[in-house]
């Protein structure tokens, strides 16, 4: 091989891998890098971003979407910091990522030299595999890892550090020669075996599936076996696109605002079949749906990672294996028992849910929502970030077998822009709409420039009620009538967005969403539509004014 520096090997290395996008920010301590991606467009593309943070969150969205790792390039010290919210947010979204961050040379270690960080101390916590490469030979071996770790067990975040020198050192060394095939674990015939068993013995059985990792035709097998045996299967918190919300089987979500009979249907199921599930706070209702550490229910959990198997919840059978190796073992079986009525009750629990009354103030989002779930394209993509404004992708909307989510389940703000504009980087054809509160907004808004030279521009609508709603509402709740820093002034939005080439409008009313929302379709530069959203909606079924009646009436 001839002579070539770490930045060159470093991009081979990540062309032979599969990789196809990176996002990131330039700096000074990665220059070789950029350098050879500058031989690389149209094969490996970096999407010059605005913001490390915005960066990090597209590389982390990209995974989501695509099973591979989402690249993020940043410069050390404040670059990396400014990239940490994406690696928690890949962590708690089980997305695969790749944070590459420069690093000062190794000759300066250890000084508090400029911008220097200790990545292993700083990201240990947050990602799955945090390493610092110190001599140019190793970059292919490491990369090699880097990406294995990534896609693995619990699909996450990895971070590599790249000190200067390394970067600019000469080396012979080979690139990779390919991509990695990663295989799941799958299940073994006796353990398969048991799972069929407990299930055929339960009365009130339910199916639990969440997690990062999962294909096409792994929901498409869990779905044909849960129809086959009529199983209801709730997802896991902001998972909603992991399963076809129009199967009769589908019964609704375990996330933030779960309703009473989500709780019950959990409390009272006597064998839960828990695949890929990660039992977080969201999706226990604060670890009170099942017993710690042992479930009064029987407890069946599935997943690739060991190291998830009994973490929480001790299960009755662990089996260790990935959620499409399960499924496959899975899709040509059925089990059969006397739940029809439980299944059916669950499903008409879940549609109950969606009658709501109509909103106060000038846009009424019970409609907004419906029309798009009427007329959103069958391959549509919905991202969000956090606020009280989520309810109404993550509660409102059924998500066919072929439209996504991208929602951070870290309640991450900010994320919603950033993830939307890395699906229309990634799939560029799909009609990609991004629910935003003008709060949730402005944590990345500089990122319409990103999406603006990449030429990735989704729909944003940006719901504003000039509070930061989920705020406010714990606040009248908790001290009512004493509002404190949850009152936002904001700038106009629709200017801002035609600033950077967007089609913008302001809708004031209802009625008029329809059409604006056309006008957005058929926009070749995306658009911003800026709703007109009363504070007083603040939640589907409890107005503001309520709540603080509630509150103050509570207290007396």
């Amino acid at each position: 091989m001839k002579l070539r520096n770490g930045g060159k090997v470093l991009v081979e290395c990540l062309q032979a891998l599969g990789a196809k996008k990176g996002f990131g920010v330039p700096g000074e301590s990665y220059l070789a890098v950029l350098d050879a991606l500058h031989d690389t467009k149209n094969s490996l593309d970096f999407v010059l971003c605005r913001n490390e943070g915005g960066a990090a969150f597209m590389a982390s969205a990209y995974g989501k979407l695509t099973g591979e790792p989402g690249l993020c390039f940043v410069t050390r010290g404040p670059g990396a910091t400014n990239a940490s919210i994406g690696i928690h947010t890949a962590m708690q979204d089980n997305s695969p990522m790749i944070l590459l961050v420069g690093q000062v040379g190794t000759d300066m270690k250890g000084r508090e030299a400029f911008q220097e960080i200790d990545y292993r101390a700083y990201f240990g916590s947050v990602a799955k595999w945090v390493v610092e490469i110190d001599n140019v030979d190793r970059i292919p071996e490491i990369m090699s890892r880097a990406w294995s770790t990534a896609i693995s067990g619990r699909p996450g975040p990895v971070v590599i550090a790249l000190p200067e020198d390394v970067l600019t050192d000469m080396t012979s060394v080979a690139a990779l020669s390919g991509p990695i095939a990663y295989h799941e674990p799958a299940p073994t015939p006796e353990g398969l075996e048991k799972v069929l068993s407990l299930l055929a013995a339960a009365k009130r059985p339910l199916i639990m599936t969440a997690g990062g990792g999962w294909k096409d035709q792994g929901c498409q097998n869990l779905q044909a076996f849960a129809e086959a045996s009529d199983i209801p299967v709730l997802v896991g918190f902001r998972a909603h696109d992991r399963y076809d919300n129009h199967s009769i089987s589908f019964v609704g979500d375990a996330g933030v605002g779960m309703s009473a009979a989500t709780k019950e249907l959990i409390k009272t199921a006597d064998v839960v079949l828990a695949i890929n599930m990660r039992f977080s706070e969201i999706t226990t209702d604060g670890y009170s749906l099942f017993n710690v550490p042992e479930p009064s229910q029987t407890l069946i959990h599935v997943h690739p990672s060991d190291r998830e198997l009994g973490k929480v919840y001790a299960p009755e059978l662990a089996i260790h294996a990935g959620p499409n190796a399960f499924t496959a073992a899975l899709a040509d079986k059925k089990v059969s028992g006397d739940w029809a009525a439980w299944r059916s009750q669950a499903r008409a629990d879940f549609e109950a849910a969606f009658d709501a009354p109509v909103q106060p103030g000038p846009v009424d989002m019970v409609a907004v929502t419906k029309y798009l779930r009427d007329t959103l394209p069958d391959d549509a993509i919905l991202t969000n970030g956090a606020g009280n404004f989520t309810t109404w992708p993550n509660k409102f909307f059924k998500y066919s077998a072929n439209q996504r989510l991208l929602a951070p389940q870290s309640g991450a703000m900010g994320y919603g822009l950033p993830a939307a504009i890395a699906a229309k980087v990634a799939c560029p054809e799909r009609t990609v709409v991004c629910f935003a509160g003008d709060g949730d907004f402005q944590m990345n808004c500089q990122e319409l420039g990103s999406a603006m030279q990449a030429g990735a521009q989704p729909i944003v609508l940006i719901l504003n009620n000039g509070i930061y709603g989920t705020i406010r509402m714990h606040q009248e709740r908790t001290y009512p009538a004493r509002v404190s820093g949850t009152t936002l002034e904001n700038p106009d939005f629709v200017m801002l967005a035609k600033s950077y080439g967007y089609h913008a409008e302001r809708v004031t009313e209802t009625q008029g969403f329809a059409a604006a929302f056309e006008r957005a379709l058929a926009s070749p530069t995306g658009a911003v539509l800026e709703l007109d959203i009363s504070p007083e909606a603040l939640t589907p079924r409890q107005t503001l004014s309520q709540m603080r009646a509630a509150s103050i009436g509570a207290g007396e």
